[in-house]
């Protein structure tokens, strides 16, 4: 819905067109969209609370997966209950600024968590290829600088592209086909010329996954030259379990957003991408904690410790 200035339409809210209009399938998906949520928030709240309660985890590797736990809870955030209410409200609509908003915070979280996975695997290169040194090199102020940079440049993109692509004039539809405010279901109700957005996109999209993959390629290739070194089979299976959980979220993360935004616009299609958004908008927050909760012996001896403490003080 839009009013008139002149030959200018002004958008004044949008219709989330969801997934289907079959209402045994909508309270299907809202119990399946619900506990997933329910998942995230139990998952990486517990997974932010161990971190902050047991001592033994605060570490650098810890300081930034307690971050990364904050982001999915964010950005999960911003997508699920408004995903929700399509599935059981009759009206679909949300309003422009409402739309720019979410755009906005989700922009902020995705740019953020490729940083944050950057400096992990800095992390990881520190901690196998200088262990003497990693204490005096992972110091507590270059871990903040690397949170505190990570949000900022999230920050940058995301002002960016939504300013841009937030003042472009809309008349074509108010209907987004999609679950959320994406770029490209957004783009395409526009009546301006959009292909210096496209850049823009691609632009900033593509730089942010390109330093940060760097920064991860160049951290591993020296890790598994460094592991390769190892004399024994033991040690070279305990550096490298290390970094498991790292690679597989890694590998997850970046595999979906590559194969959803660096592609011809040529390639889209609306229905696939509403499957692949749902991975990494829902699935990949709830995977994190448990990616980095099972293959991690630390963080279960830390559950163990902190169940065992809370049944010490029942008893007493």
């Amino acid at each position: 819905m839009g009013f008139t200035h002149g030959n200018i339409t002004t958008m004044t809210e949008f219709v989330l067109l969801g997934f289907t209009d079959n209402q045994n399938l909508q309270v299907l998906l809202f119990a399946v969209f619900f506990l997933i949520y329910m998942v995230i928030l139990v998952g990486n709240l517990g997974m932010i609370t161990l971190i902050t309660i047991d001592s033994r985890l605060h570490t650098p590797m810890y300081f930034f997966l307690s971050n990364l736990s904050i982001l999915d809870i964010g950005y999960s955030t911003v997508i699920a209950p408004r995903t929700l209410m399509t599935f059981i409200a009759e009206s679909k609509t949300i309003s422009f600024t409402g739309c720019a908003l979410q755009f906005f915070f989700f922009c902020i979280a995705v740019s953020c968590e490729c940083c944050l996975l950057g400096a992990m695997a800095y992390d990881r290169f520190i901690a196998i290829c200088n262990p003497l040194l990693y204490t005096a090199l992972m110091s507590r102020k270059l871990c903040n600088l690397l949170v505190t940079g990570s949000y900022l440049m999230g920050c940058v993109n995301a002002a960016v592209q939504t300013s841009f692509i937030f003042n472009l004039s809309f008349c074509r539809s108010n209907i987004i086909n999609h679950f959320f405010c994406d770029v490209v279901p957004i783009l395409r109700l526009s009546c301006s010329d959009t292909r210096a957005i496209d850049i823009i996109h691609f632009t900033f999209s593509t730089a942010i996954v390109s330093i940060t993959i760097l920064a991860i390629l160049v951290s591993y290739t020296y890790i598994l030259v460094a592991i390769l070194r190892i004399n024994s089979a033991e040690g070279r299976r305990k550096a490298f379990s290390t970094c498991a959980s790292h690679l597989t979220a890694v590998t997850i993360f970046y595999g979906t957003v590559a194969f959803m935004y660096l592609r011809p616009s040529s390639k889209y299609s609306m229905e696939q991408d509403k499957i692949i958004s749902v991975f990494y908008t829902l699935a990949i927050p709830m995977l994190n904690p448990l990616i980095y909760s099972l293959r991690n012996k630390e963080v279960k001896e830390a559950f163990k410790r902190m169940v065992r403490g809370k049944i010490i003080s029942q008893r007493h």
